[in-house]
């Protein structure tokens, strides 16, 4: 039988707070299962307070900016959390960086260290830097800090990470986030998504993408087991989710439709996996990969969420809501509220499509280093004086509270004087025989709208299908057919990528 959900304590206000509670509740049960072997509670945080010590011993001061690789290893986790335990800002970032991208980020953060590795050297010059390995052998030979609650170390109001976004810009922003904001947002999701003691939850999300790092703070708020997917692995997906007998796999589109073609090759294998849930947000999982997703895992549920790095969660639905509510994408999280605003600022009715804005203790301090941006999306309410995040999302509210995305400003346009939505092409466009992934283009200034996708289908058939379904006004005027879509690193659609591929063609 499994154990039932675990009652939310008084929430923390410190990020080490969260290993610290789940060490003391489960010390023997394994926290986290990565490519370097697994850690119980009690180790990993014995294994952080070592990683203060270090830090501390290079030089690293509270205050200062750690630039740690997001890798699949235990040791990444012990690292983040003993940079927070002395007051320093951890910065994750992606092993895909480019040399360029790496120079950028510890340039834009003033990094005092970088936990790289070898191919990181060039950028490894600027600053104080230690491989992965190196930090590994160095957390073994230290001395560990007194486990002593005492020790100096940060306050709720000070920043604990720069979250870099994959947007779409020229260069990417890196969010601040302070502990307080964290544990309040980590909370109100495990409120929400109600891991279990017992659950194995896989992560096959890079842990530099918010949605794969806050899977450690939510595994260690239930005192469950995360295991952090081996890298390069992926045609070994089913066999690692039945090895380690997952349970939860948070998924993005892109990795749903891997599962879905790997477990096609092994159907057997797959019917005997123990998932119960599967969790969606960073981009809108398409009723139809839901609905295969359920068929082909027996047993399992799919609870679509909605978020932003700038305020980690803005909704959250119940499991399998999708089927009951179509295209909701949840209520607000517990203590913070979600209001629909017309071109004035003034609230608009349930129904009517308007900016997507958010308050609450979970809206995160702002953007390092971008005190004009900072205000132009982190606002005061006039009348009530409440801090505001203007998202640039676009969406709809039901009288019951339940939110409805359309897309960003720049995702919604006039198509033969109807007013369209990529998300809803998109929904549809997935849900047609032989659609693997979709992605729309809206119309740019040399270009009408375009559809593309990928898959075992013809324009002119995906065009046919679409004028039946959303009717000739909203079928899209043109579809490419490719041999796959491009994706970023957190796999999401690389929408600049494959606006680079459209031009390219036409030239």
């Amino acid at each position: 039988m499994s154990a039932a959900a675990p009652q939310i304590a008084e929430p923390a206000k410190l990020v080490p707070a969260l290993l610290d509670r789940a060490a003391a509740a489960r010390p023997e049960v394994i926290a986290v299962h990565g490519s370097d072997g697994a850690l119980t509670y009690g180790e990993l945080a014995r294994l952080s307070w070592a990683a203060r010590t270090w830090f501390a011993e290079q030089g690293v001061a509270p205050g200062d900016r750690v630039a740690i690789q997001a890798t699949g290893r235990g040791v990444m986790v012990a690292a983040l959390f003993g940079c927070l335990r002395l007051g320093a800002v951890a910065v994750p970032f992606s092993p895909e960086l480019t040399p360029y991208q790496l120079s950028y980020l510890l340039a834009d953060t003033k990094a005092a260290m970088l936990i790289g590795d070898d191919r990181d050297r060039a950028a490894q010059r600027a600053v104080a830097s230690a491989t992965i390995d190196g930090l590994a052998a160095g957390l073994a030979a230290v001395r560990p800090a007194a486990l002593d609650a005492s020790a100096p170390g940060p306050a709720p109001g000070d920043l604990a990470l720069l979250l870099y976004t994959s947007g779409s810009t020229a260069q990417p922003k890196g969010v601040t986030c302070t502990h307080a904001q964290i544990c309040f947002a980590a909370g109100a999701v495990a409120q929400r998504v109600a891991y279990r003691p017992d659950d194995v939850v896989f992560c096959r999300l890079p842990l530099s993408f918010d949605y794969g790092l806050y899977q450690v703070f939510l595994s260690a708020i239930a005192g469950c087991t995360l295991v952090l997917a081996e890298a390069g692995q992926d045609t070994d997906l089913i066999g690692q989710l039945a090895r380690h007998q997952a349970t939860v796999v948070p998924l993005v589109p892109s990795l749903a439709t891997m599962l879905l073609a790997l477990s096609a090759r092994k159907p057997a294998a797959s019917q005997q996996l123990r998932i119960r849930l599967f969790t969606n947000t960073g981009e809108h999982l398409p009723p139809a990969t839901a609905d295969a997703l359920r068929a082909r895992f027996p047993g399992s549920g799919v609870q679509m969420m909605f978020g932003t790095t700038e305020c980690k969660r803005i909704t959250v639905a119940d499991v399998d809501a999708y089927l009951t509510r179509p295209g909701s994408v949840g209520r607000a999280l517990p203590g913070t509220e979600v209001r629909i605003v017309g071109p004035t600022g003034d609230p608009l009715p349930p129904g009517e499509i308007g900016e997507i804005c958010v308050t609450g203790p979970h809206l995160m301090e702002g953007y390092w280093n971008a005190p004009e941006l900072t205000a132009q999306r982190y606002r005061r309410d006039v009348r009530t004086g409440e801090r505001v995040l203007h998202t640039g999302d676009f969406g709809r509210m039901d009288a019951d509270g339940q939110l409805y995305f359309e897309g960003r400003r720049d995702q919604l346009f006039k198509l033969r004087g109807v007013r369209v939505s990529t998300t809803e092409v998109e929904a549809a466009a997935a849900a047609l025989p032989g659609v693997r992934t979709v992605a729309m283009l809206p119309p740019a200034a040399d270009r009408e709208a375009i559809l593309c996708v990928a898959g075992e289908v013809t324009d002119d058939d995906v065009l046919r299908r679409l004028r039946e379904l959303l009717g000739p006004a909203k079928a899209p005027p043109r579809c490419r057919v490719l041999s796959a879509i491009p994706l970023t690193r957190n796999g999401k659609v690389d929408r600049s990528r494959l606006e680079q591929m459209m031009q390219e063609n036409e030239t």
